[in-house]
């Protein structure tokens, strides 16, 4: 009896299904594949990389796509390359498509998105400029008349998660609010996946918060009475899917690397609120996001014990390298939580973009009318500990 053909043997023991999961390899500097298999009918086999891609906010990233069809000599302008992305269970949006010469690119991903073009079966596509919005699963679809086969690609991104609740207070936000919260903090909600590896890395919260699948988890390293039992063994706590509209918690956040610097502005006295945001401006610079303070701390390093005012009306400081009367023995970002912003007064972190990297950690003295000019042209809680990922 002659050896069954391999690409047969392969569709029986995957009992039908076309994509075959193979485990991530964290090799750097190499691309990989996985192919994805189809039966005998099958004229285009797709290959994608297994595991995930990784970037930065602002960064360029290849979602790497390879195909060969059979026969060979079918013309290139019957190929059709779709790239879409899941955005839930049987939902997709769409990225780009070509047909031949054609192509087509939407919303959100308009130029910025472009085939590679590194040679023939080639459909991957170059992201540029990526953001926060684009980590996620992507499918890669190539048809050829009828026949089509589709391979996916992980693309994530480096950053930190981090727990957030606004000034109102604890278990306010439902899924809707959760998200606008995190928004607002130049942040988005994080996935379960982002969540883990910050457990991982030691984030411990005893708060549940809202994930961008609509889930309430909290993770626990050091468990204790009040967070899910002290004998119960440590992880990420679930309460499963909850009601979007009605039921409330906190939310976790996830940031990435900034196009920009965040710092500790230098004043001879500390300032209540409105003044803080006005000696930011002074300073050619608007006081900082939550979130922003978050990524400077992970990708900027920034360690500064001097606790200051951020735009949600919050206190909090970064600290990167542990010491006395600094908040307590583990690196993070200390929250000492929303005081009066009439009466109270600290310093303030205020945030630049890259425009201008020269940014100044002391509040120049400049004449009125070029602040103005500049305006018009440039349109007591527990401290808390966030690890890093």
């Amino acid at each position: 009896m002659q050896p069954w053909p391999l690409a047969f043997m392969c569709f029986m023991l995957t009992s039908g299904l076309s994509v075959m999961s193979l485990p991530a390899d964290t090799g750097k500097g190499r691309r990989k594949v996985v192919h994805v298999l189809e039966d005998d009918s099958g004229a285009v086999i797709v290959q994608t990389a297994p595991g995930n891609v990784v970037t930065h906010r602002g960064g360029s990233i290849t979602l790497p796509c390879r195909f060969h069809h059979e026969p060979e000599n079918i013309d290139p302008a019957r190929i059709r390359i779709k790239w879409t992305k899941v955005t839930d269970m049987l939902q997709f949006e769409d990225v780009f498509v070509a047909l031949g010469r054609q192509q087509r690119v939407f919303g959100p991903y308009r130029g910025r998105v472009f085939l590679e073009r590194a040679g023939p079966g080639d459909a991957s596509v170059i992201i540029q400029n990526v953001t926060l919005e684009d980590y996620g699963r992507y499918e890669c679809e190539v048809t050829n008349d009828m026949e089509d086969d589709t391979g996916f690609v992980n693309l994530n991104l480096e950053g930190v998660v981090f727990p957030y609740y606004p000034q109102a207070g604890r278990y306010k936000l439902n899924y809707h609010q959760a998200e606008d919260a995190c928004k607002q903090q130049d942040a988005i909600l994080a996935s379960h996946s982002q969540l883990h590896k910050a457990w991982l890395e030691g984030l411990d919260w005893c708060n549940a918060g809202w994930l961008e699948d609509g889930s309430v988890q909290y993770p626990i390293s050091h468990p204790r009475d009040h967070c899910g039992h002290k004998d119960t063994p440590a992880g990420i706590r679930n309460y499963g899917y909850r009601q979007k509209e009605d039921e409330r918690y906190d939310s976790f956040c996830f940031t990435s690397k900034l196009n920009g610097k965040v710092y500790f502005l230098k004043r001879f006295k500390k300032v209540n609120y409105a003044e803080a945001m006005k000696a930011c401006i002074r300073s050619g610079s608007v006081i900082a996001k939550v979130g922003q303070l978050y990524a400077a701390w992970k990708f900027q390093l920034l360690d500064r014990c001097e606790a200051g005012w951020l735009e949600d009306g919050s206190i909090r400081y970064p600290i990167v390298n542990p010491r006395n009367r600094c908040g307590g023995a583990q690196p993070g970002v200390r929250h000492l939580g929303f005081p009066d912003r009439k009466f109270r007064l600290y310093g303030v972190y205020c945030f630049r973009e890259n425009e201008d990297e020269t940014a100044e950690d002391t509040e120049p003295i400049r004449d009125p009318t070029d602040i103005l000019k500049r305006r018009m042209n440039s349109n007591t809680i527990p401290t808390n500990i966030t690890r890093m990922l």
